[in-house]
């Protein structure tokens, strides 16, 4: 039995290729860790998520408006008929059955300035805003002819005003829409779960100007999270937003002009002009106002990379930096045949496992760049020094040293970069590969 293991003790130590399944075993065993780690860092990310979720319901959630729109009550007429025994005829009766018509602006200008602020609950943040829309416009006209409605069937006195929000709870104004020089405020009133209405009470005198062009204002203070959209209602919107918000993301059916859109570290600007002829409605709607929500554009106001994030980005190539580390002490005990038992390997690939529950520890209470530089320095002097008592040699402990520090700060570079991670990556890593296999060179491939 003895000589056996002093047989299977020689064989590892003298064989490369003995060396080389023993060591990747060992990474094979780190994915153990690994994955409970990775878990860790999902499972810290949805308590954040969860957490602005919660801080956004109470401030205010994602703000979608539109309007103004005018509702026009009109009523038809539907024949019934009842047999008259004693006539022994059919006798004809009417009954008054009621619709709405809905207009849309002739004209529609919106202006918005979005102002920005940081709440905090704990060791989470989240980004919300206070937005200040002034609508403008005009409506021209209130045609029925389409659906062949006479004058006297219009009911004039019973109309209103609706403006359309998902986000009632964030409203901080009373809002009152100015129609010429009459002032008419908005209250709400019941509709579904994602589209909430605000209305006016009857319109005085709409009869008498419906043929008039009829210029409204309306002014809006709406608290809100995450994203900003509005609807192009009018047959010409013109939409003008300004923000101190440094990182926008245009989206929705329309984005905005480039000539005009402007971004900086201090916030952004945009403008966008939406036609008739850019949208597939019209300008009125009977019976029923459709849901026009997938016409929507606007700005999500987002956060960029956040510290879970770049930690969940960071432990996607735990699995490149454990297996290159090992390889580095691979290639140094079969060049210099210095030994290195499995027990030592399996120490320094949790030294580097341990790498990444310092980096998400540290996040939670530094900035990420310092909980980076933190938990790389610690894990790096830590292998450096382990390697001294291994290799007893200060080149080897030196090429250590400048291989990890190179490695992590190949991996911090690609997780700052958005656009060009894939780029950057792919070019390291060739450049990484390429190194292994002049290094390689130097093997007495004879041994294994």
């Amino acid at each position: 039995m003895e000589s056996k293991r002093q047989k299977f003790g020689n064989w590892f130590r003298t064989s490369i290729t003995a060396r080389m399944v023993i060591v990747g075993f060992i990474l094979l065993i780190l994915l153990i860790p690994l994955s409970f780690v990775k878990e860790l860092i999902r499972e810290r990310g949805f308590r954040q998520t969860e957490v602005i979720q919660e801080i956004n319901q109470k401030w205010g959630n994602q703000v979608t408006l539109y309007g103004p729109i005018i509702k026009i009550p009109y009523k038809t007429y539907k024949e019934e008929k009842t047999y008259d025994a004693q006539s022994k005829t059919y006798i004809k009766t009417y009954e008054d059955v009621f619709h709405n018509a809905y207009f849309l602006p002739e004209t529609l200008n919106i202006d918005s300035n979005v102002a920005t602020e940081s709440l905090e609950r704990g060791i989470y943040e989240s980004v919300v805003f206070t937005s200040d829309i002034k609508l403008t416009g005009s409506f021209k006209g209130f045609d029925f002819s389409s659906e062949e409605i006479p004058d006297e069937d219009i009911l004039w006195d019973k109309s209103t005003v609706l403006i359309k929000t998902t986000n009632l709870k964030g409203i901080q104004n009373e809002i009152k829409v100015k129609l010429n020089t009459n002032s008419f405020s908005l209250k709400p009133q019941f509709d579904n779960q994602y589209m909430s209405t605000l209305s006016s009470g009857h319109i005085n005198n709409l009869q008498k100007n419906h043929k008039k062009n009829i210029a409204f204002s309306i002014d809006i203070k709406i608290n809100g999270s995450e994203r900003l959209q509005f609807i192009p209602v009018g047959r010409e919107t013109l939409t003008h937003m300004v923000s101190d918000w440094h990182s926008p993301s245009f989206n929705g059916n329309f984005l905005p002009d480039d000539k005009s859109k402007k971004i900086s570290s201090t916030g952004f600007e945009a403008n966008w002009k939406v036609l008739e002829t850019n949208r597939q409605f019209g300008q009125q709607f009977f019976d029923k106002l459709p849901d026009l929500s997938a016409y929507s554009f606007g700005t999500d106001l987002i956060i960029p990379i956040d510290d879970y994030q770049k930690t969940e980005r960071t432990s996607k190539y735990g699995l490149m930096i454990i297996g290159l580390t090992l390889f580095v002490f691979l290639l140094i005990q079969i060049i210099s045949k210095i030994d290195i038992h499995p027990f030592q390997y399996l120490m320094i690939g949790l030294a580097l496992v341990m790498f990444y529950t310092l980096l998400i520890s540290i996040s939670e209470h530094q900035n990420f760049l310092k909980a980076y530089l933190i938990a790389g320095i610690a894990v790096i002097g830590l292998i450096t020094m382990y390697s001294k008592t291994i290799l007893k040699n200060i080149k080897f402990p030196l090429l250590i040293f400048s291989s990890m520090t190179a490695l992590y700060t190949f991996i911090f570079v690609i997780i700052q970069l958005e656009n060009y991670a894939l780029l950057v990556g792919s070019i390291g890593l060739f450049v990484i590969l390429a190194i292994i296999m002049f290094a390689s060179k130097k093997i007495d491939w004879s041994q294994s």
